[in-house]
């Protein structure tokens, strides 16, 4: 992965982000956004940023 795709996600403090499983949504103030990463994606809530990554680190 990129170094610029390795940087954790910063989540403002008026955001909401909820992970559940494959399952991403984020609400603010402007409006609601919900999607499904792919089953090779992962993504994780640490703190005040989302961390983004592969599953497997080969190339397809």
């Amino acid at each position: 992965m990129s170094r610029i795709g390795k940087r954790p996600i910063p989540i403002p403090s008026k955001v909401t982000v909820t992970i559940d499983g494959q399952q991403v949504k984020v609400k603010g103030s402007k409006g609601e956004l919900d999607w499904v990463l792919p089953d090779t994606i992962k993504a994780e809530q640490v703190g005040e940023t989302v961390q983004v990554s592969r599953r497997e680190e080969t190339r397809t």
